[in-house]
């Protein structure tokens, strides 16, 4: 069974040969990586270290982060102020610090980018030829992550976003409606180069809760997500639809499958049980992640990243519907030897029947 298969099979909620494998690291770590396999970056060093698919860049705003080539300041073509940032740990990353719409009373003045513009041209490109070269052998996954609201709040700035869902609710449609047209012409672009799998995004969950009432995600957004899940499924009706959501987020999960979704990730275990939720949504839901990044890939030994990859395959990956994958990225400052010990585990205890 090739990896195609392997994910295809699981996404079926059948047992392939052996659990899906993914991993997600940042540019610290793959730095790190790289050397030990003969150099090789991106989607060559994943596919080396046994990954099951391959996964593109994203043409939303989630583009504009960690611009190679910039400044320590920049403003993108959304118009946000970006600001690189390094953590204690010597990683670097991008955060807002100054939002176009922070001030505005309207929508009047602004305009969003085109989704079409030339330079997306290259994303659109990388996913046609993503599928070219891996898309026998391996799924491929279009990225369409912060679909509509955590563009919203980097356009608008988050507290300013949250009080307009509660006293600006005519401001708050109209710029989710235009991240949603814009989402929709992005997304169909992506369906069109043949991707497997489309996964959106937006962060609704904190740790303990919603960020939001459910009552007031349904108010605005569902319908909208509704609308994109039900636009790219009928171009493609053979696609599967991916949601990212950190955090806490099991009041909304019946929402989701009711709308369309298939893979729901990365099921935050600090925020989430995996186990409780593959129970309660395992036979209506895949699942994608499981692997805390909060404590155990930086903080535990690389028994303890063992211990947690069997546990994950025992409670969740029975009956298929698992993709496994660190529930976000692994930060610099991981050890390698924790990393190496999730692949090992994951190789070594993953074979169907799991016997981990």
């Amino acid at each position: 069974m090739n990896s195609r298969e392997r994910v295809l099979t699981a996404l079926a909620h059948a047992e392939p040969d052996r659990v899906p494998i993914d991993l997600w690291f940042t540019s610290e770590i793959e730095a790190l990586l790289s050397p030990q396999f003969g150099g090789l970056t991106g989607v060559e060093l994943r596919l080396a270290l046994g990954h099951d698919l391959v996964m593109t860049s994203s043409p939303t705003i989630g583009a504009s982060y960690e611009l190679a080539g910039t400044s320590e300041e920049y403003v993108c073509e959304w118009g946000v102020r970006w600001r690189w940032v390094t953590n204690v740990q010597g990683g670097r990353y991008t955060e807002a610090v100054a939002h176009p719409l922070a001030q505005a009373s309207d929508l009047d003045g602004y305009q969003l980018p085109d989704p079409l513009r030339p330079s997306m041209q290259a994303i659109y490109r990388e996913a046609g030829e993503y599928v070219q070269r891996f898309g026998k052998t391996h799924v491929v996954f279009g990225s369409l992550y912060q679909t509509i609201f955590e563009s919203a709040w980097l356009l608008r700035g988050l507290e300013n976003l949250l009080t307009d869902m509660l006293v600006n609710k005519d401001f708050a449609h109209a710029l989710f409606d235009r991240l949603t047209d814009y989402a929709r012409v992005a997304g169909r672009e992506m369906v069109a180069q043949g991707v497997d799998v489309l996964w959106l995004g937006d962060d609704f969950g904190t740790q303990r809760g919603m960020l939001i009432s459910p009552q007031l995600w349904r108010e605005f957004f569902k319908e909208r997500y509704a609308r994109l899940i039900a636009a790219f499924k009928a171009q493609n009706p053979a696609l599967k639809i991916a949601y990212h959501c950190d955090g806490y987020l099991e009041p909304i999960i019946p929402d989701l499958i009711e709308i369309g979704l298939d893979i729901l990730n990365p099921i935050q275990p600090r925020a989430m049980d995996p186990a409780h939720v593959k129970r309660r949504f395992g036979d209506r839901l895949a699942f994608w992640g499981t692997v805390d990044v909060q404590h155990t890939f930086p903080f535990g030994s690389a028994q303890e990243v063992e211990d947690e990859v069997r546990q994950r395959l025992r409670n969740v990956a029975p009956g298929g519907g698992l993709i496994l994958c660190s529930a976000h990225r692994v930060q610099a400052g991981t050890p390698l030897s924790n990393i190496y010990a999730y692949y090992r585990a994951a190789q070594r205890y993953g074979v169907y029947p799991i016997q981990a």
